[in-house]
């Protein structure tokens, strides 16, 4: 056996980014632990950090590629299985146009580095209009308040845990997800230093674990975010409190902000809020008196109808109340490689309204459409209908809404392939899953996740295993379909796209991130020499620190005229619709409404079958209920209920918790293995049942198409 090495890696199973030191022979995992050098992380890591070595050993992960067949899944090599899958969509677009093909681009994208830039290649292959992502189930409404006020969809700013003094949690759980648009590992122990200098506060339909931690938990109705947000404001106009700052010669439409809120005194939304006024005012006037105050909104605010005014208002109260691009307020990452630099060399960056789905009329935003519609852009007849899918890293049969309407309409396309390491829930509809390298086969750098961190700081982690003969990895398998795509075309524009892709595929991933880390804001600064390169990264295996967040306006603002706008059209005019279903009582406590809820033990759909994230004897897929709104059903603690949504129904156990809010029931995200895949053995013994066969998609913010997988109405029987 040979001697124990150490490999220094990045964890990339969640958005923290924590450091890891795993010990190995050359052939196999003995032991993984924090790096206590990593400059971010500090030798922390939550549970999920083991079960990377249980993804590599799991015996249900593909090795190769796999179509269906008459007698079930037939193995194929890598190169027959492109050929197949290059043979199948271009088919589809000769016969039908270019739209006739569709991507969809799953969470797991995002953390992995070669995955993103594959994607982008193979996107712009494609010229498909139906491109989708979990984006728009997720933090679209973030992207779309950045992209207004700010100027750039990934212009989001994160709070300045490190300095600040009163810190303001709406709609995110932080203490589980270590962030989520916020890349701030070991968050329990951030949570206890900002507490030890001022004040934590949580905001949330649900006691959750920040709650549980924090100074002060208040109780909101679900999807009334907006309506509390412009009671702070008015309260902040109302009062005289708002900051100098907001006077600033980079932000414009401070009036117009003011009017939007003035017709929402804390004592017209109390009652829909579940807040009182007088809890509401208090909130205004400490939030505003305090010296490094932030508020956080995170996705509960973006998963509802209101989100993409929840997303503006929650800018626009750091802006008023004086913290943003402040120390210890809400401030802008300068990362190594900047995201947002990036996508302005692919061109313009940011738009909404282009092309619309053809039945209920969303709006394409950033070049997608929303993932709620896509069962029905399969369905719907007319040159946009969807005749074939490409899912990259995605399960949206159980992550977008009405899983089961989605499951069907798959079942109905021509071609359906997956980029997957598993067999899916979504998989298991497919003709043909080509599965990438284990995480431990290939390289690692945050590309995405340091654009939202707490600190900046920078780390490459090369690959720790050899892959497989033969084995390809993401971006191997989606720039060389990319390239067969554009061999196989008859488009006027072929001649570019092949040169594109051969171009890409020459440079490869690893090149790319070379180049963009010469040319980043931090290519020619100490301590790295001359110039920053993946070489210099190599050598210091833990990574660098670059240091505290720091103010950057107006310099880093992407807007035309260089100004923060705090007042964009196209929220003021979705105000409206927010008033419209205050009247309509759309926020009474009378109606029993659904919530999801993130655990610490799972990562979406794709961690339940590893043994050690499902071990223990707690039933981890209940529905949690406040014991008030069991007892007016007659319901016990432990029952099997049934819970039934416009769309669908589920069975499921009871648990009763007084830390639900009266009126709201919560299912954990990511179960529901149980009907469409049979193939993985430890999370068919967890089945669990989708929170996804509820959720309704027609139940969506129609401002941005973003998913309201919260405040769903639902009975309980």
């Amino acid at each position: 056996m040979a001697a124990p090495q150490t490999h220094h890696r990045t964890c990339c199973l969640c958005e923290a980014l924590c450091g890891l030191r795993i010990e190995h022979d050359g052939e196999r995992v003995l032991s993984i632990r924090g790096d206590d050098d990593d400059p971010l992380s500090r030798g922390h890591i939550c549970p999920k950090a083991t079960a990377l070595q249980e993804l590599h050993e799991d015996p249900d992960r593909l090795r190769a590629p796999v179509r269906a067949g008459a007698e079930g899944w037939e193995e194929l090599g890598f190169s027959d299985a492109l050929d197949l899958a290059a043979d199948r969509i271009a088919a589809v677009q000769r016969e039908h146009g270019h739209d006739a093909v569709a991507m969809y681009l799953g969470n797991p994208v995002a953390h992995n580095y070669r995955a993103l830039l594959g994607a982008q290649v193979l996107g712009d292959t494609l010229h498909t209009r139906n491109r989708f992502s979990a984006s728009s189930v997720d933090q679209v409404p973030h992207m779309f308040a950045a992209w207004t006020m700010f100027g750039h969809p990934l212009l989001m700013p994160v709070p300045d845990l490190e300095r600040c003094t009163r810190f303001v949690v709406l709609g995110g759980n932080p203490a589980v997800s270590n962030g989520s648009i916020m890349t701030a590992p070991d968050m329990k122990r951030r949570i206890k230093e900002i507490r030890a200098r001022g004040t934590v506060i949580v905001i949330d339909p649900r006691r959750t674990e920040t709650a549980e931690l924090a100074d002060a938990w208040h109780a909101i109705r679900p999807g009334s975010d907006a309506l509390f947000l412009l009671a702070l404001l008015h309260v902040l106009f109302d009062e005289g409190l708002v900051h100098d700052a907001a006077w600033r010669s980079w932000s414009r439409n401070l009036d117009a902000l003011a009017r939007a809120a003035a017709s929402y005194p804390p004592s017209r939304v109390a009652e829909a809020v579940g807040i009182p006024a007088e809890t509401i005012q208090a909130l205004a006037r400490d939030h505003a008196a305090a010296d490094g105050a932030v508020l956080y909104g995170r996705l509960g605010v973006a998963t509802q109808r209101f989100g993409g005014l929840a997303s503006w208002l929650v800018y626009a109260v750091n802006v008023v109340t004086g913290s943003l691009d402040r120390p210890g307020g809400l401030m802008f990452p300068q990362p190594a490689v900047d995201l947002m630099k990036l996508t302005k060399l692919a061109g313009p960056s940011g738009s909404w309204g282009r092309w619309h789905t053809t039945k209920s009329r969303l709006p394409e935003f950033n070049g997608e459409l929303p993932a709620s519609a896509m069962a029905e852009q399969m369905r719907e007849p007319g040159k946009a209908k969807i005749r074939a899918l490409i899912v990259v890293g995605g399960n949206p049969v159980l992550s977008t809404p009405d899983g089961r309407g989605l499951a069907d309409a798959l079942d109905e396309l021509d071609f359906v392939l997956c980029v997957d390491p598993w067999i899916s829930a979504t998989g298991s509809h497919a003709d043909l899953v080509i599965p990438p390298t284990s995480h431990l086969e290939s390289d690692h750098f945050g590309i995405a996740f340091h654009s939202f961190a707490v600190r900046n700081t920078v780390k490459y982690a090369p690959a720790l295993f050899a892959p497989p003969d033969g084995a390809l990895d993401d971006w191997q398998i989606l720039s060389g379909l990319a390239s067969r795509l554009a061999r196989r075309s008859g488009h006027r524009k072929a001649r570019a796209d092949r040169l594109r892709t051969a171009g890409a595929r020459v440079v490869g991933a690893r090149g790319l991130l070379d180049l963009a880390l010469r040319g980043g804001r931090h290519g020619l600064r100490k301590p790295f020499g001359r110039r920053l390169s993946l070489k210099k990264l190599e050598a210091r295996p833990s990574g660098y620190d670059l240091g505290p967040l720091q103010p950057c306006l107006p310099g880093r603002l992407a807007s035309v005229d260089g100004r923060v706008d705090l007042a964009p059209q196209p929220l003021l005019g979705d105000l409206p619709r927010l008033e419209k279903a205050l009247a309509e009582g759309e926020f009474s406590a009378d109606r029993l409404v659904l919530i999801g809820r993130r655990q610490l033990r799972g990562c979406n759909s794709w961690l339940h079958n590893a043994p050690g994230m499902m071990a223990g004897r707690q039933r981890r897929c209940t529905v949690l209920m406040n014991p008030a709104d069991a007892a007016s059903r007659s319901l016990r603690d432990g029952q099997q209920v049934t819970i039934a949504s416009r769309v669908g129904s589920v069975a499921v156990p009871l648990e009763l918790d007084d830390g639900m809010m009266p009126g709201v029931v919560s299912l954990p995200h990511g179960w529901g293995h149980s009907e469409t895949n049979a193939v993985l053995g430890v999370a068919r013994k967890h089945r669990g049942v989708s929170i996804n066969d509820l959720t309704d998609p027609e139940h969506i913010d129609r401002l941005t198409g973003n998913a309201g997988l919260s405040g769903v109405p639902v009975e309980v029987s």
